[in-house]
């Protein structure tokens, strides 16, 4: 069957992302294999549409309908295709639920990907966020990524360089890469593994379990009860994870802060600089909680913005808004927003 004839108009959204948020979509297609992808951009009307690629839809605010294509990859596939001296490579297709992913690495008897269980989303959309937990990043572990360009209609490798990885940032997120769409990703998983457990919240866990050298298998349930003690299951709780980047300041605009608020939660960095707790700098604004309409601040965890019930994408954003305002205001600090609003 044709791609294009695969293509359904006004298509509902509200399924297809974790804020839960109504919205409509000009036209859909469900990726299920490459060739689809060409053959749909092949067609100049919908290859001259505004395009938005769709994976786990838990790092996206609908702002409103989408008048535009949507491409909802679902390419699935996962197999180890080899090693050397130092590790092991695991690929998965961008479709591959990523939670699903790490319990079946796990399952192989390879430890690396633990301390990012449970988090939401597929394996294509790791890379692009580099989405990070426990002390652990995506770049840490990442070995290559298979992209198509639909500007050219060919697909290539890129290796971590290639990447630009960065704190919850990559050239997928920038200009010259924004357009591709990623197909695959394969993990470098050390063969020589150590538990990672430099994160200190799980160092404790971990501890008061009277764990003394634990295997990657406990370190992931460990991060697994962590997350669903203090963050909402979005198939009960619309929401997006964390919804602020940690901000990074200089050291010297840290230390400015620290004499106003001694209590001020912040982590030094490789640079120089200091990372702050978004969380805890909403938290200290009396948001956690607290609600604007139908959009609110999750009660256990100040960094979730949460859709309480017909919340719609203007919701969220005045929320995000008030939130941005008052953590300005008092600590001098522009929180950024880790979802892409479309």
């Amino acid at each position: 069957m044709h791609p294009q004839s695969l293509i359904q108009h006004q298509f509902p959204l509200q399924s297809l992302n974790t804020f839960g948020i109504a919205a409509t979509a000009r036209a859909y297609l469900r990726v299920t294999e490459t060739e689809q992808l060409l053959g749909a951009l092949s067609d100049p009307v919908w290859a001259a549409l505004p395009r938005l690629v769709l994976g786990g839809g838990s790092n996206l605010l609908l702002t409103g309908d989408f008048n535009g294509l949507v491409l909802h990859i679902a390419l699935l596939g996962r197999e180890i295709v080899g090693g050397d001296e130092r590790c092991h490579y695991v690929r998965a297709a961008a479709g591959e639920n990523w939670h699903e992913f790490v319990q079946w690495t796990l399952d192989q008897g390879l430890g690396g990907l633990e301390n990012l269980s449970l988090i939401p989303g597929t394996v294509g959309a790791a890379p692009i966020q580099n989405i990070g937990a426990y002390g652990l990043e995506t770049k840490d572990v990442f070995h290559s990524v298979t992209v198509f360009d639909p500007a050219s209609g060919t697909t290539r490798a890129m290796d971590a360089a290639a990447c630009r990885f960065a704190y919850r940032d990559s050239v997928f997120k920038q200009d010259g890469g924004r357009q591709l769409i990623i197909l695959d990703v394969t993990f470098a998983l050390p063969k020589q593994w150590q538990p990672n457990l430099r994160y200190a919240e799980l160092a404790q866990a971990v501890a008061e379990q009277g764990i003394a050298e634990p295997t990657a298998r406990q370190v992931a349930d460990t991060v697994i009860a962590i997350r669903r003690r203090k963050l909402p299951d979005p198939a009960v709780i619309g929401n997006a994870g964390s919804f602020f980047k940690n901000p990074v300041v200089t050291g010297a605009q840290c230390a400015a802060l620290l004499e106003r608020f001694p209590a001020l939660v912040h982590h030094l960095q490789p640079d120089g600089t200091e990372k702050l707790a978004a969380g805890w700098l909403i938290d200290q604004c009396g948001w956690k909680g607290r609600s604007l309409g139908a959009a609110g601040v999750y009660p256990k965890q100040a960094l979730v913005l949460v859709n309480n019930g017909g919340a719609s994408g203007a919701d969220v954003v005045a929320l995000a808004k008030a939130i941005q305002a008052d953590v300005q205001a008092r600590y001098g600090v522009l929180l950024e927003p880790e979802p892409v609003f479309i």
